[in-house]
């Protein structure tokens, strides 16, 4: 059970904040460089929700993945791998995988890039996908330092492919899509 009684501790006043084993560590270190770019696009994805909410498979989806992050943030919390503490599973990376297949069935072909864009909930998914790509990288640096739970890893390259087709639904199936035209602005500019 969680119980959060205060909220202003003044212990990370000197620049270290406490994991949740109780160590303390500077927060710039990498896992707190993780943990926060885990929470950025929690919160990233609760602004896109605004604009799905209408939509509630989306909005059920959405929900599903803002509570996974915050597992995802229970395990960054406490160093290793193993032990007795929540550990992420590869359970929700194939709830992603399984919901990656079903709305992709629906959408055509890419023939090029997309470019962020489109409707609201489109870009606010894009603004997330791009945020969970920096979490996956913090968590790839982190790796390199101290043992990370594996499926951490997968999940996240999982989200930023999840949130990549859910913006293509957002825009309308992909009809909405704003394509990327390559070297269309490399020429001399047009004559007014």
């Amino acid at each position: 059970m969680v119980r959060i009684d205060v909220v202003v501790t003044r212990g990370g006043d000197g620049g270290e904040t406490s994991l949740g084993d109780g160590a303390r560590l500077r927060k710039d270190a990498a896992r707190i460089a993780a943990i926060g770019a885990v929470d950025e696009a929690n919160a990233a994805i609760g602004v896109m929700r605004l604009a799905t909410r209408a939509t509630p498979h989306v909005d059920a989806m959405l929900a599903r993945i803002q509570n996974d992050l915050f597992d995802v943030g229970a395990d960054l919390s406490v160093p290793g791998k193993d032990g007795d503490r929540l550990r992420l599973t590869d359970v929700p990376v194939a709830r992603l995988e399984a919901e990656v297949a079903t709305m992709n069935a629906t959408l055509g072909k890419l023939t090029s890039f997309v470019l962020p864009g489109g409707s609201v909930g489109a870009a606010q998914a894009h603004m997330a996908r791009t945020i969970v790509r920096r979490a996956e990288r913090d968590v790839v640096r982190l790796a390199v330092e101290d043992a990370v739970t594996p499926a951490l890893l997968r999940y996240l390259n999982r989200l930023s492919d999840h949130l990549f087709v859910l913006a293509r639904v957002l825009n309308g199936n992909g009809a909405d899509d704003v394509m990327w035209t390559p070297g269309a602005n490399l020429g001399p500019p047009d004559a007014p």
